[in-house]
């Protein structure tokens, strides 16, 4: 059964921008890269020729680095859309590049979510710690005045 061209074309806008997403993410945000991310950031500020500080820079700011990564990910995998030249080439890149930083706007945003449940989670903890304290210690004091001769 053979796949329609049309569909290959959707599917590798959905699946190429979360390779992208998920290089460019990795790279500028995640522990794994925290070293040299830093490193790259001190490069960057600290002044140079402006095509030194551009280019450290490229290495911690995620819609920069998306562009490099989604340019290797075109190359690598041949990805065209509308055009067989180099149009759908140009196209794909742009496609690729926007959906990929729609991605990472939305997990950006999925990560802002999550941390704040575990934040107001941790609040209500103790919260509920302290009350559950204070109640025991009124009923040790009940139980004291109970227990009295």
């Amino acid at each position: 059964m053979a796949v329609e061209p049309s569909l290959l074309v959707l599917s590798g806008l959905m699946i190429l921008p979360l390779v992208v997403a998920s290089i460019s993410w990795t790279v500028t945000h995640e522990e794994l890269f925290r070293e040299p991310r830093e490193y790259c950031s001190r490069r960057a500020r600290r002044g140079g020729a402006i095509f030194v500080r551009k280019f450290f820079y490229m290495f911690t700011c995620e819609y920069c680095f998306s562009h490099y990564v989604t340019a290797a990910v075109v190359a690598a995998t041949g990805y065209h859309v509308l055009f067989a030249d180099w149009r759908g080439y140009a196209v794909a890149f742009f496609a690729v590049n926007a959906i990929a930083n729609l991605y990472m706007a939305l997990f950006a945003r999925l990560r802002v979510e999550i941390k704040v449940d575990r934040l107001e989670a941790a609040e209500m903890e103790q919260t509920v710690a302290r009350e559950t304290a204070s109640r025991g210690s009124a009923y040790e004091g009940v139980s004291q005045i109970r227990d009295r001769p």
